[in-house]
């Protein structure tokens, strides 16, 4: 089974592909049922269909291929609850050769533009999407329906004009000159692209938040409030005399209330450009101490300017820092330069005295972000900590991005920013606002939760599982945005009165609804349907997907280790590895060596060794602001992204030939060859000591040594595409075996040969007690067959 070509077609990795009847079975199985979904994968086969769909009454499901179809009676049966419906009169064509999209068997993905349309075209949409009579299913492409009549639409949906999206900027004034200015000239190249009917508004803080007035022109003029005191939306609206604004009839454009804090591009581009060429720091620094910053005052004032402008077709706060709170709500460490950042070791023993306090802030931030629709950015730049850790929450919840930097300055941070503000081929924003995610199963499968960059919506039917994962009790989440990268882990259950039997489907539905950038709605629906199977049944092993079970387990594993020591974390893992390997294994009752995995299972538990020893688990080397910029990301990637985080990969260029990969191993280290490592956060080009040599030297620049030049431009080449195609880019690591910078890559290698080895000449050692992976497999099969 190729289960990327799957992924290609559904958005879906599941962790199992086959599904046992009973409960006992399912626990039996250890690792969860899991579906990772990418609800907005790009596919190049997707169909837009310029219509409403059409949906279940009883159950609320969209007709999909799966449904059974009476086509002389024109109903319909839903695979999920088998209540009849009935087809509506645009569907009056309907026949075996004539079949909707959403009907055509390999369609299991559709998406529907939602935009008001002509009512002729909406009469005869779903005929202009139909096969034409005559035609068999078979042998029609995408490209047949565009003839038919009715052109294919963009995948960003029509036009929609009137109000755009809402994006205030709150800019860090402590920061360094140098820093501030490469801040400010990004964000004037972004105010030069935005579409001219896309509201802003600017913020400065220091120890002051100020909120400039863009629809006053005589002069600069500012509202200012005190960055010590957590100010409530109603006083907020109120000082800067905004009323709240009334909304127009339900799916109509929202109206909003024309005044100097937001405003079109279109009527304030020349005042917002000079405000933020004028932005300064007037805060004075006393020595011995940090800048009085009130990062999380600036935040709760930018909130509270976007719900009194009532603005609900997609906002952004986005801020730009480069220190700590050091005042105010949601601070994480006092001004004195005496008292350090807290520390993981300060969490654990409890003297990180305000970060309680601020993480409970930003916890009620979260709700009201998610309320309102709005998606909070973070652009961290600083050698020191900031308080990603605390500002954590919101960011994730609403789905927004995070940068974690050095530098303003760097390529990194303006490829971020020029990403996130691209525009599509239809010229508008490459965003997508106010997402939400319904799961429709059979009644035999109950939801438990999702792991990701969604928030409950808490609605219940009796779909939804008592036992919670995540964000459980209900069936539909919310995103403030997503991409089409954004993966969400969902759980899964079978119920107690299973009725299901072995052989019969089984199916889920992912509808996920958005707002485009171009502020078009559209809704995409996803069906996948898969089999039950009976106890020890061959489909169960051959259904197993490995790598998708390891980005599963990663992400519960983090989900505990935010309120679980890493020992305790570490040893769940170990826990639940022995007893997977217990069931699946093949092997005599206490004989160690007998024990076998099969294929595909056999990469599983080098997956579980990766990850225990990793910097999700392992904090040892991290900062608190670090593992919480790693737990967002692996929290928001899918199942390729996750594995590189989890277990790096690692090429080797030589003399010999191409490129090939070889182990994670330290025996991988050679004098002669280079390896280019990528764990997805860092790419390091290590160079032998043999190649750096001969670098040093100059040899590759006589013509005479054109292989060596050759192969030292092709890890280059290859790492420049790798940092290129990630968002944000990974750091880019050159260095020689033995130089101190060797430790990006030796830290992750496996360490079979350590002090303690026996010393073979020329061959690199890692200094460290850990296991080695073989030690640890060893350590595994005696545990298991014991078991």
């Amino acid at each position: 089974m190729d289960f990327v070509e799957l992924e290609a077609i559904e958005g879906l990795r599941w962790s199992w592909n086959a599904w046992p009847t009973t409960k006992n079975e399912v626990t039996s199985l250890v690792i969860p049922l899991g579906i990772m979904c990418t609800p907005l994968m790009q596919s190049l086969e997707l169909p837009i269909l310029p219509y409403e769909p059409l949906t279940c009454t009883r159950c609320g499901a969209v007709l999909n291929p799966y449904a059974r179809v009476d086509y002389q009676s024109r109903i319909w049966s839903c695979p999920f609850c088998y209540q009849k419906n009935t087809f509506p009169i645009s569907y009056s064509g309907i026949g075996e050769t004539n079949l909707p999209a959403e009907l055509f068997p390999t369609y299991s993905t559709v998406e529907y533009k939602l935009d008001k349309i002509d009512a002729k075209i909406a009469s005869s949409a779903h005929l202009g999407y139909s096969w034409a009579n005559g035609l068999s299913s078979s042998n029609v492409s995408l490209s047949s329906m565009a003839s038919l009549g009715t052109p294919r639409m963009a995948a960003g949906g029509g036009e929609v004009k009137g109000v755009g999206p809402a994006f205030i900027f709150v800019v860090d004034a402590c920061t360094a000159e140098e820093e501030l200015m490469a801040v400010k000239n990004e964000l004037l190249l972004v105010i030069e692209q935005l579409p001219e009917n896309a509201l802003v508004g600017l913020v400065a803080f220091d120890s002051m938040v100020r909120v400039y007035d863009l629809g006053f022109s005589e002069c600069s003029r500012v509202v200012v409030f005190h960055g010590e005191r957590e100010v409530s939306s109603e006083q907020i609206q109120q000082f800067l005399g905004i009323n709240k604004t009334k909304m127009q009839q339900l799916g109509k454009t929202p109206f909003v209330q024309n005044q100097g804090f937001l405003l079109p591009i279109s009527e304030c581009e020349f005042n917002i450009t000079t405000a933020i060429e004028e932005i300064c720091s007037l805060a004075v620094v006393m020595s011995g101490h940090r800048p009085q910053r009130c990062t999380g005052a600036a935040i709760t004032v930018a909130l509270g300017l976007l719900e009194g402008c009532s603005v609900h077709t997609g906002s952004r706060i986005m801020v730009f820092t480069s220190g700590p709170a050091t005042l105010g709500p949601g601070m994480i460490v006092d001004s004195s330069l005496t008292n350090a950042i807290r520390t993981h070791r300060d969490l654990i023993n409890g003297r990180a005295p305000y970060h309680d306090k601020s993480c409970s802030f930003y916890n009620r931030l979260s709700q009201r972000l998610s309320d309102a629709s709005i998606v909070l950015d973070l652009f961290a730049c600083s050698l020191d900590q900031v308080g990603v850790a605390e500002l954590k929450a919101p960011v994730e919840r609403s789905g927004g991005f995070m940068m974690l930097g050095e530098l303003f300055e760097s390529d990194q941070f303006r490829k971020c920013l020029r990403h996130i503000f691209s525009r599509g081929e239809d010229g508008s924003l490459k965003m997508y606002f106010d997402a939400t995610i319904e799961v429709i199963t059979t009644r035999d499968v109950k939801i438990c939760g999702a792991l990701g960059p969604c928030v409950s919506l808490h609605k219940k039917n009796d779909l939804v599982s008592d036992r919670e994962t995540g964000q459980g009790g209900t069936y539909a989440w919310k995103l403030g945005t997503l991409t089409n990268k954004t993966c969400i882990a969902f759980f899964f259950e079978v119920g107690d009165e299973q009725k299901a039997h072995p052989g019969s489907a089984f199916f889920i539905q992912f509808i996920t609804r958005y707002r485009h950038g171009n502020m078009g709605i559209q809704k995409r629906v996803t069906t996948a349907a898969r089999r039950w199977v009976g106890n020890k049944s061959a489909e169960i092993t051959a259904g197993f997907d490995q790598e998708a079970a390891a980005s599963v387990m990663a992400r519960l594993a983090i989900h505990r280790a935010e309120t679980c020591y890493a020992r305790d974390v570490i040893r769940w893992l170990d826990d639940n590895l022995i007893r997977f390997a217990s069931k699946f294994g093949d092997y005599i009752q206490e004989d160690p060596s007998t024990f076998r995995l099969s294929t595909n299972f056999s990469l599983y538990p080098q997956f579980m060794y990766y990850l225990r020893r990793s910097q999700f688990i392992d904090v040892f080397n991290s900062s608190p602001d670090e593992t919480a910029f790693f737990h967002l990301m692996l929290n928001r990637e899918g199942v390729v992204g996750s594995l590189i985080m989890i277990q790096p990969t690692l090429f080797q260029y030589s003399f010999d030939g191409p490129p090939i990969p070889v182990l994670l191993d330290v025996r991988s280290i050679a004098a002669d060859v280079i390896l280019l490592f990528d764990s997805y956060f860092h790419v390091v080009i290590h160079y032998g000591s043999k190649i750096a040599q001969w670098r040093k030297l100059g040899y590759h620049k006589d013509p005479n040594h054109e292989n060596l030049r050759k192969l030292l431009e092709a890890p280059e080449v290859d790492a420049e595409q790798l940092v290129g195609e990630r968002i944000p880019a990974p750091k880019l690591i050159k260095c020689d075996q033995h130089s101190s910078q060797a430790r990006f890559l030796l830290a992750k290698l496996n360490p079979s040969v350590t002090q303690n080895s026996t010393y073979t000449e020329g061959s690199e050692i890692i200094l460290t007690d850990d296991l080695s992976l073989q030690d640890f497999i060893d350590h595994l099969q005696t545990l298991a067959v014991k078991a």
